[in-house]
């Protein structure tokens, strides 16, 4: 991908459907009066009064509990400084860090589920700065202080500490210190090196590498054994001017005068400078089993490849994600916050950024789910020199960390309430992992796994190939392009997709020899049902004939179509040439609904408009197996306008039947029905109405309805009111990976599509 490729596409990201990746949703009802009445005037008035009373009940009254201000002055935005000096544009610093301290916000939602304002504050002067935090500061439950230079950062961050009542943190400190701290610890371990007898060299002096320094020695390290390097040398008695932070960290060694000379016979590196400032002589220089950890960004201090290719001992960490062991901060501060939030501490204090290295240090100890495996195209992840610190998209980090966060901060007693259940803290947290994205971002991982050759019918249209560039480039599949390819060639050109990818032209010349033989073929196999060779060469110029025709000869592993057609009129020439599965009496169709209660899979939503009860079981089985396929237990409610026998209505008595079927030949399946779909989605009404249930407290997770009307209408109301994500139709029964698209399909859903069509080859060639 180009640099201007990628340069459009951030600027598209962060500006379209809507500018910015954040916003404010109401978590109340306001349809009626009476809600609007409850929410402002008059019914406002009493929690206001109650708080009167009591000043803590803002946190049982208002959004306080959960929500964290991101604040920066932008004067020290990413790696590029004080932005607006830097574009010669004048001092826009704050304005220019706002999609930075979006994006702060976005990931503190995703990964703790905490809400976020973020705040650009015009000034450079520390006391302004100071005062407008301090005045805004009633409306948060946490401050985090984001891209602010050193030394000024310093100052800010240990005034606003002592001086107000609720967690503050500058993460550019303290995040990189808590993370690396925790690779630290492992890698100490895994080097068989005392962490009080090591010799440590810090390359860089800013506000990060001070921070690390202080944790490093609160874990262990001896002052007298670390070196600090600033851009003037190493920081020594002998240098004047030094700040107060930089002070702590003066040597009394003053015969070192290089980098070079410092790294001869140390144990740890600490990069936090810039590229390219070890190199391969200075690492062969290091002692045994060397720790380095280079986490300059985007380029570190020594290429991780250079390294790992001249010392075969090295235990190396960067800030990059396609290494091994990234320091990342989002390891750290969405769960410290997490579980400082959820005991109300009035600070964020050392023992608490303790409790979380030693977390993150336990937790790459312990065996790691399959998911992660998967998301990181991993065989099997175990604690080891390329594995010291935990992934970010870890599921166990905001069950652990903000756990021993919390516990800290009520040992510490900072805490201002307490937890009395920590088993339950520790389940609520869990429940508040995101799973839609969860879900997609494992789809697309078992994808990247094995990539298969995908065909689309219709990629002169301009939203498939959109979604074929990014499954191109993001490795979840090798696209076929079908449609007319000056056509093709055009939108390639304007979209800056320039891959070499094979383009099938049905209308061209050279086409013809493989029509016709693609027409043989389907004669042979359909001539005892009358079909003439003609007519199997004029199916065969057809699209969705001719591309269902290369998956079944193997010239394709997977077929999307559909964008543009309606459902039926695609799905008939696809079964005539590929036919059900062997063992299959009925295809049908699942859509997973990526639902704010979780997800769900509805069946059957496209094929069949009236199913017969043993069709019913066993589009229910197909259904169950898709789920597992997705690492779900299928809990399946088969739905009614009954209750269990409630009606004796054929209707009704069908879905009874179909249980009872399902019942006697799987019967360790979770199943149940005929039942109301409140009732099968409400665990308590079903448990105080229906006790007996086989479903009894376990979370539904797959719905199967009585006929087409009921699916269709559903999946779609859901999708628009609840504003749920559909992964699907996703054809079930089918004797080869194929599927088909609801209508203009969004990009987002071809590509999920796509890597669903890549996961159902993959488990064919199984």
């Amino acid at each position: 991908m180009s640099n201007e490729r990628k340069r459009r596409e951030a600027l598209v990201y962060h500006s379209k459907p809507k500018p910015g990746k954040i916003k404010v949703i109401p978590s109340k009802k306001y349809r009626s009066q009476t809600d609007l009445a409850l929410a402002y005037s008059p019914g406002v008035a009493h929690p206001c009064l109650e708080i009167d009373k009591n000043p803590d009940d803002v946190y049982k009254y208002t959004s306080k509990s959960n929500l964290v201000a991101v604040i920066s002055n932008g004067t020290a935005v990413l790696g590029l400084g004080d932005i607006g000096p830097l574009l010669g544009l004048g001092d826009i610093g704050p304005l220019a860090s706002k999609p930075v301290m979006e994006g702060k916000g976005l990931l503190f939602k995703i990964f703790a589920d905490i809400d976020v304002f973020d705040i650009e504050i015009d000034t450079k002067n520390i006391d302004d700065f100071i005062n407008t935090v301090k005045n805004i500061a009633p409306t948060f439950g946490g401050i985090n202080l984001e891209d602010i230079k050193a030394p000024e950062a310093f100052e800010i961050e240990r005034r606003l500490v002592d001086e107000l009542n609720i967690p503050v943190m500058h993460d550019d400190q303290h995040g990189t210190a808590i993370i690396s701290g925790a690779a630290l610890i492992n890698a100490l371990e895994l080097a068989n090196k005392k962490i009080g007898d090591i010799k440590m060299v810090i390359c860089g002096a800013g506000a990060a590498a001070i921070s690390c320094a202080k944790m490093y020695r609160s874990l262990g390290v001896k002052k007298k054994n670390i070196l600090m390097f600033d851009s003037r040398g190493l920081i020594n008695v002998n240098r004047s001017n030094l700040s107060p932070e930089k002070k702590m960290f003066s040597s009394k060694n003053t015969e070192i005068n290089s980098l070079e000379e410092a790294l001869k016979g140390s144990d740890v590196f600490i990069g936090l400078s810039k590229a390219n400032m070890m190199t391969k002589d200075m690492l062969i220089s290091m002692s045994k089993n060397p720790i380095v950890f280079a986490m300059a960004n985007p380029d570190p201090e020594i290429s991780y490849k250079v390294a790992v290719k001249t010392r075969d001992d090295i235990i190396m960490a960067t800030g990059r994600s396609d290494h091994p062991n990234q320091v990342n901060n989002v390891l750290g501060f969405p769960f410290i916050f997490r579980g400082a939030l959820d005991v109300r501490a009035s600070k964020i204090n050392e023992e608490m950024k303790m409790a979380a290295v030693y977390a993150l240090a336990k937790l790459a100890k312990e065996p790691v789910p399959e998911f992660v495996n998967i998301v990181y195209k991993e065989k099997k992840l175990s604690f080891g020199k390329d594995y010291i610190i935990p992934k970010p998209f870890d599921p166990r980090l905001i069950s652990t960390v903000p756990v021993e966060v919390a516990k800290a901060a009520i040992d510490s007693g900072v805490a201002g309430v307490p937890i009395e259940n920590w088993e339950k803290y520790a389940r609520d947290l869990d429940a508040r992992k995101g799973t839609d994205d969860r879900i997609i971002r494992l789809i697309r991982a078992k994808a990247k796994l094995d990539p298969k050759k995908i065909i689309y019918t219709e990629a002169d249209r301009l939203d498939v190939l959109k979604a074929a560039q990014i499954v191109y480039e993001e490795g979840l599949g090798i696209p076929i392009l079908m449609g007319r390819v000056d056509r093709i060639k055009k939108l390639m050109k304007e979209i800056d997709f320039v891959h070499d990818l094979k383009i099938i032209d049905l209308s061209l010349e050279k086409a013809k020899g493989k029509i016709k033989r693609f027409g043989k073929i389907l004669y042979k196999e359909r001539k005892d049902k009358g079909l003439t060779l003609s007519q199997a060469v004029k199916f065969m110029r057809a699209r969705d004939y001719f591309a269902a025709m290369m998956v079944k000869v193997g010239e394709a592993d997977a077929l999307i179509s559909g964008y543009s057609r309606s459902y039926p009129e695609v799905v008939k020439p696809i079964l005539k040439v590929i036919g059900k599965a062997k063992g299959v009496r009925k295809i049908a169709a699942t859509n997973l609904m990526l639902t704010s209660k979780g997800p769900i899979f509805l069946s059957d939503t496209s094929i069949n408009i009236n199913p017969r009860y043993n069709d019913l079981a066993y589009i229910t089985l197909m259904t169950s197996n898709t789920a597992k396929m997705f690492g779900y237990n299928p809990v399946i409610a088969l739905l009614s306008f009954s209750n269990f026998g409630s009606s004796d209505h054929p209707m009704a008595n069908k879905v009874k039947r179909a249980v009872k079927f399902l019942r006697r030949s799987n019967p360790e399946m979770i199943v149940d029905g005929p039942i109301q779909s409140d009732f099968a989605i409400n665990k308590m009404m079903l448990k105080n109405k229906f006790d007996d249930s086989r479903l009894g407290t376990q979370k539904v997770n797959v719905l199967i309805f009585p006929n087409l009307d009921a699916a269709n209408i559903t999946y779609k109301i859901i999708k628009e009111i609840d504003g749920a994500k559909s992964i699907g139709p996703i054809l079930m029964g089918m004797d080869k990976a194929v599927h088909v698209l609801q209508l203009k399909a969004s990009v987002e859903e071809i590509v999920n599509m796509s890597a669903i069509a890549v996961i159902d080859a993959q488990s064919r060639k199984e």
